[in-house]
This record gives C-alpha cells, sequence and structure tokens, in this order.
C-alpha cells in the first residue's frame, strides 16, 4: 500500500472523528467554551511537535504567514462548525463542510494554475448539487 494512501485513510478516521465530537461537546457547554477546549488539546499536540523537533522548527516568512493564516482560517472554521453543530444535525453539517475541495479546487485553478479536467469540473458541479440537495 502507498504510504500517502494509509496517511489519507489515518486523515479519514482523525477529521470523522474531528468533526463528530463537537456535537458531543456541544450538548453539555457552549461552542466558543468547546472551541477553547479544541485549541488545548491542538496546543498539547503543538507542544509534543516542538520536542520532535527539538524546539527548532523551520522557519521562512511566506511559511510562516501561510501557516498562520490557516490557524487563523480553521479557528474561524471551527468557531462556526460549532455554533452550527450546536444546533444542527452533525451528519448534514458535516456533510456540507466536508465539501470544502470545491473551494480548493477554484483557488488551485486561479492561483496556482493547476488544470481542471473534465472529472475534476463534473465533480465541482455534483459537490454544488450536493449542498442544495442537503439543504432543501
Amino acid at each position: 500500500m502507498y504510504l500517502w494512501i494509509l496517511n489519507a485513510l489515518i486523515i479519514l478516521v482523525l477529521w470523522g472523528l474531528w468533526a463528530f465530537l463537537p456535537k458531543l461537546a456541544t450538548q453539555y457547554i457552549d461552542p466558543k467554551s468547546a472551541l477553547l477546549f479544541q485549541c488545548l488539546g491542538s496546543l498539547l499536540l503543538g507542544i509534543l511537535m516542538l520536542f520532535m523537533l527539538n524546539f527548532k522548527p523551520q522557519f521562512h516568512p511566506k511559511g510562516f504567514m501561510y501557516g498562520t493564516l490557516t490557524g487563523i482560517f480553521g479557528f474561524g472554521g471551527m468557531l462556526f462548525y460549532l455554533y452550527a453543530v450546536s444546533k444542527g444535525k452533525v451528519s448534514t453539517l458535516s456533510t456540507i463542510t466536508a465539501l470544502y475541495p470545491a473551494l480548493v479546487i477554484v483557488l488551485a485553478f486561479l492561483i496556482l494554475k493547476e488544470p481542471i479536467s473534465l472529472k475534476n469540473a463534473i465533480g465541482f458541479v455534483f459537490a454544488l448539487l450536493a449542498i442544495v440537495l442537503l439543504t432543501t
């Protein structure tokens, strides 16, 4: 098995749990508190990573900027996710939010000049259709 496939399967499990557990958390605490505790969990893993890197992470200004923006957007997205999951169905919400690759396809095409195949375009249309079908 290719290593990237194994990594993708691990991601599938971890992100599946990541998308589901907030529903349980927000049944007991408010979304802001749930996000705080999620950040603490991330901080613990971040500290572990620093030890694994002997406290010498690589640094480049653009890498730092994009990494920081990733954290800001991820944090903001999670806050909105927690508010949504505290009121809505986790099964529908996680399916809609899992369609984020449609935006990635557009950004990769516009910014990175990655080509979009006919199959990608058809998948993109189906992803948009899925959002409509899931929310109506």
